[in-house]
């Protein structure tokens, strides 16, 4: 069975909005100003977006507000055209999703939830604000499982009755593009993804 390319199919769909003359709506989840600037950069050209950052799942909520603070300031500084949501640090909801799990090796079954935990609040999001379609930044970093964040994505689509936009940003060098995004601003780039578990594995710098 041939592995799908989620990066050609979003291109396919930008594409036939593009022919169409369309720019739609898309609700964003992002977990840092570094992995949504490429994101941003990329996607602003054809969809009108709102950011969501919704991550329970960090540690304190110093590294929550570092996070949120360089995600405001890249899109001030860069000029984005996009709105941003900013919701309430909530770890209470991280720790309980993920209960039994905390000894999870990295990248297994306890980050698979923590996708579904934050994609769930965008899609629920998206829903209840008329929004054509919702995906997450999550899918750039080249220690995520992008071909879980889609199936997750597709799932809760069927879900809720959005639809969810593939993607898999690091593609066409859309990873090596955001390292450039944060150098040229000097975005804070975390050395875990944020959750108590990651600390301490060799991710180099990532979300």
């Amino acid at each position: 069975m041939n592995k799908r390319n989620y990066q050609n199919e979003l291109e396919g769909i930008i594409n036939k909005n593009v022919e169409a003359g369309i720019k739609p709506s898309l609700l964003l989840h992002v977990c840092c100003a570094p992995c949504s600037s490429y994101c941003m950069e990329y996607l602003t050209k054809y969809f009108d977006i709102t950011l969501l950052f919704y991550n329970p799942n960090m540690d304190s909520l110093q590294e929550y507000e570092k996070r949120k603070a360089e995600l405001l300031r890249l899109v001030d500084e860069a000029h984005f055209p996009v709105e941003v949501v900013l919701c309430d640090y909530a770890p209470d909801r991280f720790y309980e999703s993920v209960r039994g799990h905390e000894k999870d090796k990295e990248g297994g079954e306890r980050c698979f939830i923590c996708y579904e935990l934050r994609m769930r609040e965008a899609a629920e999001y998206a829903k209840e604000h008329g929004f054509d379609y919702f995906t997450t930044s999550l899918s750039i970093s080249p220690y995520k499982n992008a071909e879980k964040i889609n199936e997750t994505g597709e799932r809760l689509a069927k879900e809720y009755g959005i639809k969810h936009l593939p993607s898999d940003f690091k593609k066409k060098n859309g990873y090596k593009r955001s390292i450039e995004l944060s150098k040229e601003y000097d975005l804070y780039r975390q050395d875990y993804c944020g959750c108590v578990f990651s600390k301490g594995v060799d991710n180099e710098k990532d979300t």
